[in-house]
């Protein structure tokens, strides 16, 4: 399998809303916006996938030195032989995947955040930043166009926190910020239980308008003249605000189960920006 086959099988394989959005792409964007999210995969996958917290820890490690050693000219996994060639065309450096591995390493050092400023630092490393780069790869000219990037990662991002609330705490990890948990009233052990209650109902209500109102100030951010360029991010806003619909519209029972799009309305939302410009 070539490195090329490698990372589409990966980018597909993941069932992400994210594919949906790269299928609109002409081809050259399309391969560097697949390796590079199949890189994304990777890391995420050691953190997700590793039960042992020690041996999560030696495989980021590994993937921070594979990192400099193909920007150094020897990548040896597949995603990185995949990604270099396509890097400098784009806009991809270094320091932009190394982010979202110190993103990955915080999962494993914390499961707990005190406070929404805490959350956002994390909501930078794995979204924000992986936003930037996405940006770029699809054809970002303007500067703001970075800010908007980084507001709608974290829009994203707070999306998929509200959507797996209870599967992470499966895993051990409560995303919510503890002071707002204290706030509504609601205790950690309510979710590990998946206990649900009008305090719970009002905590995921709250969390759902913060971020409504970010995907509201990305769209606000971005200029004009790259909204066009931008069509792939604003595919993946137009899916993920239908998605916190349908969490909001089945009133937050996301304890036990994942809730999600259809493969058909995900391609039918993106089609909608793609051929009408609308989300």
């Amino acid at each position: 399998m070539s490195p090329e086959q490698y990372v589409q099988q990966k980018a597909a394989a993941s069932g992400s809303s994210f594919y949906y959005a790269f299928l609109f792409l002409p081809p050259p964007r399309r391969a560097a916006i697949t390796a590079f999210y199949a890189f994304c995969r990777e890391v995420d996958d050691v953190v997700d996938d590793t039960q042992d917290a020690g041996v999560a820890a030696t495989k980021l490690a590994w993937w921070q030195t594979e990192v400099a050693k193909a920007f150094a000219g020897s990548p040896s996994h597949p995603v990185m032989r995949a990604l270099l060639p396509l890097a400098p065309d784009h806009g991809i450096e270094q320091r932009h995947l190394q982010a979202v591995i110190e993103g990955c390493q915080m999962d494993l050092a914390q499961t707990r955040y005190l406070d929404y400023p805490g959350l956002q630092r994390y909501c930078h490393l794995v979204a924000g930043v992986v936003g930037e780069v996405a940006a770029n790869i699809f054809g970002q000219t303007q500067p703001q166009t970075t800010a908007y990037a980084h507001k709608l990662g974290q829009a994203l991002q707070l999306t998929n926190i509200i959507r797996d609330v209870g599967e992470d705490a499966q895993r051990g990890r409560i995303y919510l910020p503890v002071n707002e948990l204290q706030q509504f009233e609601v205790k950690a052990q309510d979710i590990l239980q998946r206990s649900y209650s009008p305090r719970f109902t009002a905590l995921m209500q709250f969390q759902a308008r913060r971020a409504q109102g970010l995907y509201d100030e990305a769209l606000a951010l971005l200029p004009a003249a790259d909204r066009r360029a931008q069509k792939p991010g604003l595919m993946m806003a137009s899916i993920y605000r239908a998605l916190l619909r349908e969490i909001e519209h089945d009133q937050f029972k996301v304890l036990h189960q994942r809730i999600s799009l259809t493969p058909l309305r995900k391609l039918w939302l993106a089609w909608k920006v793609q051929a009408l410009g609308r989300l």
